[in-house]
């Protein structure tokens, strides 16, 4: 376990190339404190999914690599482990647009998530009922084919999934995508009900910055592969620059699309 003052997941000075050539992360540094909800944001393309790749160690899949910085965990170097010992020590991550195997039924997804466990059947029952206790619509949808269940319900299996590995940290990437602004709520609300009541800790990345910001403790700012601003969430939620360009208001009050979209960027943090 990390002590005291030591943050559970410190992101220190990375940098991350694709194919040996293309550089995607530049001096990329956050912590993710014991017990805490951060939140990642940016535009799309931002470098938020390679962040949390780089965490999982899911880059070699996609000819990906850290080549500088190092990345820690529980206050021990982890960036030289495969995910699957990463998952063994409760690093978890949802990917974005949920993954789900499509042919198996939702119980059998989440009993996917058991798989590295070696306690026993009747701990992993109990875990299930866990699950099924903050998300009740997958019990009724148990038996159902999980590429036939709606896109709410498939990413409350992937993060149910997730559940049953019994996870200190999950990195979540992008929950919100695709759904209807009532599910995007009932996601956020039952990740804000997983941190209170089972303690464990979210680093997520988010297009949705309204959202995120409301749920989270702390926020980071990423743009074209670097950290531009962070700070806590509701100071994050009244900085003009996150208003302007991210929550699409100004001074003046709300602005169009068409006005974010052409206006000349002059972000203090890029000045």
């Amino acid at each position: 376990m990390s002590t005291p003052n030591e943050p559970l997941l410190s992101v220190n000075n990375i940098e991350v190339i694709y194919d040996r050539v293309i550089l995607v992360l530049k001096g990329v540094s956050l912590d993710v404190p014991e017990g805490g909800i951060v939140a990642l944001l940016g535009a799309n393309g931002a470098g938020k999914s390679t962040t949390l790749k780089a965490v999982s160690n899911l880059l070699k899949s996609e000819r990906g690599e850290v080549t500088k910085g190092s990345i820690s965990y529980q206050g021990k170097r982890v960036d030289t482990l495969t995910p699957n010992d990463l998952v063994k020590r409760g690093v978890i991550q949802v990917m974005e647009g949920r993954h789900c195997f499509e042919h198996l039924s939702v119980e059998e997804n989440l009993i996917t998530g058991a798989y590295t466990r070696k306690d026993g059947r009747a701990n992993v029952a109990e875990d299930l009922e866990m699950v099924y206790s903050y998300f009740p619509r997958l019990k009724e949808r148990r038996h159902s084919q999980a590429g036939y269940i709606s896109g709410g319900e498939q990413q409350m299996t992937a993060i149910g999934r997730a559940l049953m590995a019994r996870p200190t940290l999950i990195l979540l990437d992008e929950p919100s995508m695709g759904l209807a602004p009532q599910l995007v709520e009932e996601i956020f609300e039952i990740v804000s009900k997983l941190n209170r009541e089972k303690s464990v800790s979210f680093l997520l990345a988010e297009q949705n910055v309204a959202v995120a910001l409301r749920y989270a403790k702390h926020g980071y700012v990423l743009e074209n592969g670097r950290i531009v601003l962070d700070g806590a969430a509701d100071a994050l939620s009244e900085n003009e620059d996150v208003k302007e360009f991210y929550l699409g208001f100004s001074g003046t009050g709300r602005k169009s699309f068409r006005d974010v979209k052409h206006y000349r960027r002059r972000k203090r943090w890029l000045a």
